[in-house]
């Protein structure tokens, strides 16, 4: 009996460590960046921004192909958005009472004041773990595990006191940010009302949050009404651009992401209208009907030429559909049209190099250098301009160029070698030897801190602390 005892000891030490861990966000989802996206939040963001007192320039917006309606700050001054949120949102206003409300955790420094709420439970837990440790080597084993047991409810609740006050403080700020910027409070109301729904449907009781982490959207709603409904904004109308632009946005990404089979019958070719071709176009191409996808983004072009995003589509069908040279066009205009977006001068430095001529070789080089210089975020990029190095013959770069990207995508065992073999063959104390130096640093730290991390959990559990989540980036401009 004092072994079993022993055993559900151990046990639920290490259920306190995974669930204490749990409730910081998870990091390990697959990222999704699209220029007309961005641009986007940018622009919809700017004002709150701005009304938060922040830098636009040092705020981002990074969508999470996720399909939860969610979003949350991890640190730093980046929100993320769950794209499952964005396809609930039924306007871009509501998506900017989710950003006001980010901004606030932001602004309020919770991610940095984290250990307050959890500094107070973990105290308990332990206090908890020896109380029940000493009646379990007393030979009061049920004893024990009552007080472990009562020990994490009251750490629990704790914890779930001190993450609902934050929550609230984030609705007052988002509230002061958007009347700041003279926009409605509506689609943060409505947004709540989505979500009140959703807990109804899921038969979530509403008479009580304590078990939770946020409040119940009807007590968010009748604590922000008479906030909103009071300020000057909340008669303010929609943006109409900001609408339209919305409208795009989630359509192309609900082509991109759901089954065609499900975005046709949301988007049926009896639908005209720009957004339900947009969502066409890319349902039939995930679907492997080029021909339809390219009539699709061909009529959309045709609307609309001088339409970047339009452009950058038709290129990114022909290029996939295996007809590189055909898509250099395209993504050379929508390329122009943007001011050598990052993001799709990627595509196109990918277009040129896979035409398998050596003439669009320098010029695949220069596009992707230009692109990583001015966005050194994408390791599709960073990927293709090792593969342009390395047709060029330039070894040393083209390692550097992999180390880059592996150290982007949380492989350093892989960046380790790779970085090394630049320095070998890069002119000492260059700035290229120089960055292959740091990245060769950094690498060496995170694979000792790897090791040190996985040592740890054999040691705590592997069945609860293994991690079997995979990290990546994907666009919805190509698919690799």
């Amino acid at each position: 009996m004092a072994r079993y005892f022993r055993y559900r000891l151990k046990m639920a030490i290490a259920l306190c460590v995974a669930l204490l861990l749990s409730v910081q966000p998870a990091m390990a989802q697959s990222i999704l960046r699209d220029a007309e996206t961005e641009a986007f939040f940018k622009e919809i963001s700017e004002p709150l921004i701005r009304a938060a007192k922040l830098d636009p320039n040092n705020v981002d917006i990074v969508l999470v192909n996720d399909s939860s309606i969610n979003a949350f700050v991890a640190g730093g001054q980046v929100i993320y958005m769950h794209a499952g949120l964005i396809e609930a949102a039924g306007t871009a206003n509501e998506v900017q009472g989710v950003i006001a409300h980010e901004l606030g955790h932001i602004e309020g420094g919770h991610v940095v004041r984290f250990n307050e709420g959890l500094g107070p439970a973990s105290g308990i837990t332990i206090a908890s773990l020896i109380l029940a440790a000493a009646a379990i080597a007393a030979g009061a084993g049920e004893a024990g595990a009552g007080i472990l047991a009562a020990g994490q409810r009251a750490a629990l609740g704790k914890f779930l006191a001190f993450s609902r006050a934050q929550e609230g403080v984030a609705d007052a700020s988002g509230a002061r940010y958007l009347s700041a910027a003279g926009i409605s409070g509506r689609g943060s109301i409505n947004f709540f009302k989505r979500l009140q729904n959703l807990e109804f449907r899921l038969g979530i009781p509403q008479d009580n949050s304590y078990n939770r982490t946020h409040p119940l959207s009807g007590e968010r709603i009748s604590v922000l009404q008479d906030t909103y409904e009071a300020d000057p904004a909340w008669e303010a109308p929609l943006n109409p651009e900001w609408e339209t632009k919305f409208k795009r946005v989630k359509a192309k990404l609900q082509g991109y992401l759901n089954d065609p089979n499900v975005t046709l019958r949301n988007y049926p070719e009896s639908d005209t209208s720009i957004p339900a071709s947009y969502a066409r176009a890319y349902a039939w191409h995930q679907a492997a009907y080029p021909q339809k996808a390219k009539a699709e983004a061909e009529a959309l072009v045709a609307r609309q030429p001088d339409d970047p995003y339009f452009n950058e589509l038709l290129g990114q069908i022909l290029l996939e559909s295996g007809k590189p040279k055909e898509s250099l066009p395209s993504l050379r205009k929508a390329v122009e049209l943007t001011n050598s977006q990052p993001l799709i001068a990627a595509i196109f430095g990918h277009a040129l190099i896979a035409t398998e001529d050596p003439a669009h070789f320098d010029e695949a080089a220069r596009v992707l250098k230009a692109a990583v210089a001015r966005d050194n975020r994408n390791p599709f990029a960073w990927y293709q301009l090792g593969v342009v190095y390395a047709q060029q013959g330039d070894e040393p770069r083209a390692a550097l160029a992999s180390a880059e990207r592996y150290l982007m995508i949380r492989q350093p065992q892989l960046a380790l070698p790779n970085a090394a073999r630049a320095m070998g063959g890069l002119k000492e104390y260059s700035p290229d030897w120089i960055r292959a130096q740091d990245i060769k640093l950094v690498a060496q730290a995170q694979v000792a801190e790897l090791a040190k991390n996985n040592r740890g959990r054999r040691r705590l559990s592997p069945n609860i602390m293994d991690d079997h989540s995979h990290s990546g980036h994907s666009h919805f401009g190509h698919s690799h």
